[in-house]
């Protein structure tokens, strides 16, 4: 279904642009945001606090995004390189100090309704850690 990579590319183009609100205007409210390394968060009020957080701590734009979907738009990942700067020190991480570092990462999603009822994030965490420790 072509609706679902435009869906997708519609919720990465908002993240490149510090939108929170257009990112949620992608999601079901029920949404589940499964995060590398971290707990489930479900619903959109959830959502709307991580995004509060991660744009306290870190600046990321996301950069050479491939999207592909199912045939049937249910399902779709994207592949991109995070490009990053570390802002604020969060707990049982490295101190901060505006380190820069640079990622491959993932985002796996489930679509219902013309909108995303998951998503899943991967990184590399260890190799975030040795970037931004040098």
């Amino acid at each position: 279904m072509d609706d679902t990579p435009a869906l997708v590319a519609r919720y990465y183009a908002a993240f490149n642009a510090g939108d929170a609100d257009g990112m949620i205007a992608c999601l079901a409210p029920d949404v589940a945001h499964h995060v590398n390394e971290g707990q489930i968060r479900r619903g959109a009020i959830a959502f709307r606090a991580f995004c509060d957080h991660m744009a306290r701590c870190y600046s990321e734009r996301l950069e050479d995004i491939v999207i592909m979907a199912t045939p049937d738009g249910t399902r779709a990942a994207a592949e991109f390189t995070v490009h990053g700067s570390y802002l604020v020190t969060e707990k049982g991480l490295p101190e901060a100090r505006g380190q820069s570092y640079t990622l491959p990462a993932g985002g796996f999603f489930t679509v219902r309704d013309g909108q995303i009822a998951r998503i899943v994030t991967y990184y590399n965490l260890a190799d975030w850690v040795a970037q931004v420790s040098r």
